[in-house]
């Protein structure tokens, strides 16, 4: 059972890991480079957030938002 173990311990940190183990090492050269995984999650946060708050905007405007306090089942 241990050998499992070690084979996960290495798949990540021999294998799937190496690119951030490359963007760690980069921190110290190019802060901007080393920090672009967090910059794409950054972005991707910010464009989902405001697709559903227009969304939310319009569903409000259009009187679509069911605004009843009993509308759900546990209230």
């Amino acid at each position: 059972m241990s050998e499992f173990f070690y084979f996960i311990e290495y798949l990540f940190v021999d294998f799937l890991l190496v690119p951030l183990d490359f963007l760690r090492s980069l921190e110290l050269e190019n802060w901007g480079l080393a920090n672009s995984i967090n910059f794409f999650f950054i972005i991707t946060i910010v464009c989902a957030l405001s697709y559903w708050t227009l969304r939310l905007i319009g569903f409000s405007k259009r009187g679509e938002e069911d605004e009843d306090p009993s509308a759900h089942s546990f209230l």
